[in-house]
């Protein structure tokens, strides 16, 4: 053999090196082994609580919310009820107050002083219908005289260049003019006087009127007006 052929003293020095090595390994402390899903699970443990603290960092550095703002109910306005109905009737005056499908009637006229329509000089006032009164009725085609009993109420005589003149209505009735020429028919202050005017009858039925009234020599219209009315009938 191989063993036979080393010399006695090598084979001791190996044998010698053996035992030291063997010496040496059973006094050495055995090292531990590594446990590969403990490792993993430190790893996640320490890496959730980082995580954590950083969380925990950023809400105390991140301001606080602010509150919704509350709805306020706002009131609502107060309506006064109406005032009962006391039971007073209101009081209507016939005078003043239409009524529906009534007809108001004049009140009597209670006596006044001469209507002033002029100046202290022009004045004129009416006093009567002597012929055809307001609302007679003629036949169509008549000729008639209406006369008016008229007084001078200024201080100033109707003389030449005065006159009753036609101021607006039926054309059909003819009207004229009354003129002031003749010293007799010159009306003082203060006088009366009766005018007349021939008209006639238009020959259509229905209702007509003519209006005249004074004026002056310089061509001033002055005092009442005086009217004739009245119905055509066959």
């Amino acid at each position: 053999m191989f063993v036979r052929k080393l010399p006695r003293k090598a084979l001791l020095t190996l044998l010698a090196g053996a035992l030291l090595i063997v010496g040496c390994n059973m006094g050495a402390t055995e090292v531990p082994t590594l446990d590969v899903n403990a490792i993993n699970t430190a790893a996640v443990s320490t890496a959730m609580a980082q995580v954590s603290s950083q969380l925990t960092q950023t809400a105390l550095v991140a301001p606080s919310p602010t509150p919704l703002a509350t709805n306020t109910l706002l009131p609502l306005p107060t309506s006064a009820l109406p005032t009962a109905n006391t039971g007073a009737i209101p009081t209507l005056s016939f005078n003043t107050t239409p009524v529906a499908g009534f007809t108001q009637l004049a009140s009597p006229a209670a006596p006044v002083a001469t209507i002033s329509l002029g100046d202290s000089c022009h004045n004129s006032a009416y006093e009567a219908d002597v012929t055809i009164p307001d609302g007679s009725v003629l036949k169509p085609g008549v000729d008639f005289q209406k006369v008016w009993a008229i007084r001078n109420t200024g201080t100033c005589t109707w003389d030449e260049g005065y006159a009753l003149v036609f101021i607006g209505g039926d054309q059909a009735i003819d009207p004229v003019n009354f003129e002031f020429k003749k010293s007799g028919d010159f009306v003082s202050a203060g006088e009366g006087i009766n005018i007349g005017i021939n008209l006639t009858a238009p020959l259509a039925v229905g209702k007509y009127q003519g209006n005249w009234r004074m004026r002056s020599d310089s061509g001033t219209y002055f005092g009442e007006t005086f009217t004739v009315v009245f119905e055509v009938k066959k």
